[in-house]
């Protein structure tokens, strides 16, 4: 099992190349591309990304106005910080917000990135990828079956916070949620979705660990053994 701690894995160019051809591949997927490069403090936006927020491929020139103009108003402020801190500390960002594109529709969104070294090494910039998370559950047209679809998402959103921080299995991680329903009188899936509440604002008070993930996740490629 790899060892090797969140903060000690160096991102080369061909790591970038190879995150670029797993992420781009499948013109299906709800992902767009972006690099930034700190010292032009210029953006690149990929043709996915610009439909994302409602433009043809070249129409615009991707800047910070621009990206912040289309954040939804009550995530605007912070991406904001986001950013500055961005580019003051040279380091990479972990964000979930909202978007509003060009036709007024509500995108939301995670975004993860890494270090975009130069051919020498040097970082130079950001490579990131924004990945839609817009609520599936739209797409179910039964109501009844909706909220059974969401109610399980919740639950299993809960098991995996478990399973994280505890290191538990799956199987485990529902018999300790079930243990608390039963103690508490409270039904799991209200439980399920309390906990889900309550971690989503303290998991914006670890940026140093999500950036770290989010280099994990970028390169996960490189450290699977193929069979």
């Amino acid at each position: 099992m790899d060892q090797t701690p969140l903060d000690e894995a160096p991102v080369s160019p061909g790591d970038v190349a190879e995150v670029e051809e797993v992420f781009g591949s499948g013109t299906q997927q709800p992902i767009g591309s972006f690099r930034f490069w700190f010292g032009e403090r210029r953006w690149e936006w990929s043709d996915e990304l610009a439909a994302m927020h409602g433009y043809a491929p070249g129409e615009v020139e991707p800047t910070t106005e621009l990206l912040l103009a289309h954040q939804h108003p009550d995530d605007r402020d912070r991406v904001a910080g986001v950013i500055t801190t961005m580019i003051e500390n040279r380091e990479p960002f972990s964000s979930r917000h909202r978007i509003i594109d060009t036709a007024g529709f509500e995108h939301e969104v995670i975004a993860v990135t890494d270090l975009l070294p130069d051919d020498q090494g040097a970082i130079v910039g950001i490579l990131g990828y924004y990945i839609e998370i817009t609520d599936l559950i739209e797409d179910v047209t039964d109501q009844e079956s909706a909220e059974s679809y969401k109610g399980r998402q919740t639950i299993e959103q809960a098991k995996g916070a478990l399973m994280l921080i505890y290191g538990l299995t799956s199987d485990q991680a529902f018999r300790l949620l079930q243990w608390r329903s039963q103690e508490s009188n409270t039904r799991l899936r209200a439980l399920a979705t309390q906990l889900v509440a309550e971690l989503r604002p303290i998991s914006k008070e670890i940026p140093q660990f999500r950036n770290r993930f989010d280099h994990r996740l970028l390169t996960l490629h490189e450290r699977v053994r193929e069979d």
